[in-house]
């Protein structure tokens, strides 16, 4: 019988490119790994791993045996969950991921939903980015992850995943309060009336925003002229309150209360709008603490934000 942690380790390898970094998701050792792939290429009859330079590549046959590692390290999930539905009082942990404002916005209301109503479960909570998390997910160091579809993220296909839209926000235009297109009536605004901005964004070292906001732009018919960075949301709205420009933002992020910045909700044809999506191993989402959190996760999306298109 296949140990199923060694496929899992394989798959790591696959994933990483090396064993010392499968090693390191896994908090083993290297030659831990490497002694349990030996194994794994012993009992098979088949080598599994070739050198590659200072990497490692999987040989033909370790990718053949990848194609049945998904299909059985799924149905080992499903099979956790349903043996999980059977135990009484199940406490957790419950481990829940996502970028910075589906932690402020929607990880952290769940969160704390979820403790309320069962004082005993305990939930563990970490801000990454979606590459990150994905990675999390796989090595199985997080339950829940909260995405939004980037051109790095694996494909909707890849069998490791399960994923399912969450919301769809719209993002909106802040700027200064006496700005002009603060004082226009709600909803008569379109992102292309910014075009002659000074505009403030999200460092592009940080995440995706940035790139998003140039293309969000471009589809206005303008480039956007950026004067400014940041790391995060509340120093972005100190810099539109002073006056340092106007910058777009999701409808999850929020500043201080106190900042005189106005949201100015854009309208017209390509309104800049965001998916966001949760993802768990495929075959997990059917156990009952994994059923839970994606449900309070449900629960918290804010009344601002819409549903999703349907798929």
């Amino acid at each position: 019988m296949i140990d199923l942690r060694r496929l899992h380790m394989l798959r790591l390898v696959h994933q990483y490119g090396t064993v010392t970094s499968a090693a390191e998701a896994l908090h083993l050792t290297p030659s831990a790994v490497s002694h349990q792939l030996r194994e794994l290429a012993r009992e098979l009859k088949v080598p599994l791993l070739e050198p590659q330079g200072r990497k490692v590549r999987l040989t033909p046959a370790a990718h053949l045996l990848i194609g049945h590692a998904d299909g059985l390290l799924a149905s080992w999930e499903e099979a956790l969950a349903e043996l999980e539905s059977h135990r009484a009082g199940a406490a957790g942990p419950l481990r829940m991921c996502g970028f910075t404002t589906a932690v402020g916005g929607l990880v952290a209301p769940a969160a704390g939903a979820l403790m309320r109503a069962d004082p005993d479960l305990t939930v563990e909570v970490r801000e990454c980015d979606t590459e990150e998390a994905l990675g999390l997910l796989a090595a199985g160091e997080t339950d829940i992850a909260v995405i939004e579809p980037t051109p790095e993220a694996p494909p909707p296909g890849d069998p490791r995943f399960d994923r399912e839209p969450l919301l769809e926000e719209a993002l909106d235009l802040i700027v200064p309060a006496g700005h002009p297109l603060a004082l226009r009536p709600h909803g008569d605004t379109r992102l292309e009336e910014a075009a002659g901005e000074t505009w403030i964004s999200v460092a592009p070292e940080v995440c995706v925003h940035h790139q998003q906001v140039i293309a969000y732009c471009a589809a206005a018919g303008f480039t956007p002229r950026f004067a400014h960075h940041a790391t995060s949301w509340s120093v972005i709205w100190s810099l539109v309150a002073h006056g340092l420009g106007v910058s777009l933002v999701p409808r999850l992020a929020d500043g201080p209360s106190d900042q005189p910045v106005v949201r100015v909700p854009l309208t017209g044809d390509g309104v800049p709008k965001r998916r966001v999506l949760t993802c768990v191993r495929r075959g997990s989402r059917e156990h009952p603490l994994i059923g839970r959190g994606l449900r309070a996760l449900r629960d918290a999306v804010p009344g601002r934000c819409a549903p999703p298109a349907a798929a």
